[in-house]
């Protein structure tokens, strides 16, 4: 499996610059016929929680229609970040998967706030798992702070995914937390870790940069720097089923007791 992560610096409460600037960066990324593009959280919007009752998505509606052409354009699937989604009951941090025909086959709204960005004061959590696949690959999506919760990561692994598709606005300061998180995350699970964090700044904060993959033995893949780029990898998805027969981390738990 080809992927191509794309991580851009986002336009601070700027829906309209954004979708622009990822239409743009999607058509480059599709020239490398990759099999998945993959973008950050909230790139729509950027962290500007304060105007999401003004700027949050619809019922995601505008982004849908456009992730929905784009795949169905290029034909490659596309994990579409994360985007502020408003509904009449509030506005939740939502990640949309749509396959190589433009259909939508994952649907994920962030579990976990996280509160030193305000985030639970403007959001409201998601209820349901991440789980979707793509290619016929089971796989899961993630956002951001999900990753210091490994009990939350292996609910998804422990019902087969194979792949986690973690999209981020993950701070500059806190990078060592990013890069050792993952790797954990990537070796304890026995899976492929594909993070695509965004790059640049916004009025509060820097970001870190580095979106990587990671393979089941927690080795990198490819990792980008703190700049804008397009990142692209390859997943050999045989290894996740050698290593897991190899170490039986899946068959040897004993979650009676935990």
């Amino acid at each position: 499996m080809r992927i191509s992560l794309i991580q851009f610096d986002i336009a601070f409460g700027n829906p309209g610059a954004n979708y622009a600037a990822a239409q743009q960066l999607i058509h480059q990324a599709a020239a490398d016929k990759p099999d998945c593009i993959i973008l950050p959280e909230l790139w729509t919007t950027g962290y500007d929680l304060q105007r999401l009752t003004e700027i949050a998505d619809p019922d995601v509606r505008d982004t849908q229609l456009l992730m929905s052409g784009l795949a169905k354009q290029y034909g490659v699937n596309i994990v579409a970040g994360s985007i502020a989604s408003r509904r009449s009951d509030g506005i939740t941090n939502r990640m949309l998967v749509f396959d190589r025909q433009g259909s939508l086959v994952g649907d994920y709204s962030k579990l976990h706030l996280f509160r030193l960005m305000d985030e639970h004061l403007y959001l409201q959590p998601g209820e349901a798992k991440g789980l979707f696949t793509i290619d016929g690959t089971p796989c899961a999506g993630l956002i951001c702070y999900d990753i210091r919760f490994p009990e939350w990561v292996r609910a998804h692994t422990a019902l087969g995914a194979e792949v986690l598709f973690i999209s981020a606005e993950w701070p500059l300061p806190r990078l060592s937390h990013w890069r050792a998180l993952l790797i954990s995350r990537a070796i304890e699970n026995q899976c492929y870790v594909v993070a695509c964090n965004r790059s640049g700044s916004d009025p509060s904060n820097v970001f870190a940069g580095h979106s990587l993959i990671i393979d089941p033995w927690g080795e990198i893949v490819c990792e980008a720097a703190e700049g804008s780029s397009i990142l692209c990898g390859e997943l050999d998805l045989k290894q996740v089923r050698q290593i897991r027969s190899q170490i039986p981390v899946f068959s040897d738990r004993r979650p009676e007791l935990y």
